[in-house]
């Protein structure tokens, strides 16, 4: 699980936020747990930025909403990687599924 932090006023970044994470060619994609009507995938797809943390690396990224083609691929990559976990069934339910959200490096 990453730590991920959505820009919600257009300038300053909101609360830090458990994401699960997964990569799907080469992209890297989250899912907001509560789905759509979460702060966070509200803040993420509003504004289209934020920042990630992960293994001690703070990146500046971009949020777009997801192609909904991707999704059966996302949902096989969280079943592989989270393969046993009880938090697997929620992850790839329909809410979830709605707020998938693809990343990629921001320059600003």
């Amino acid at each position: 699980m990453a730590g991920w932090d959505a820009v919600q006023d257009g300038t300053t970044y909101g609360t830090p936020t458990g994401i699960w994470s997964v990569v799907v060619d080469g992209e890297l994609y989250v899912r907001a747990w509560h789905g759509t009507g979460s702060r966070w995938y509200q803040a993420a797809v509003t504004q289209h930025r934020g920042r990630i943390r992960v293994a001690g690396h703070v990146r500046k990224v971009r949020f777009e909403q997801a192609d909904a083609s991707v999704g059966d691929a996302v949902d096989d990559a969280y079943r592989t990687k989270y393969a046993g976990s009880l938090y697997l069934p929620p992850i790839i339910g329909s809410g979830p599924q709605a707020a998938t959200v693809p990343t990629s490096p921001s320059r600003g």
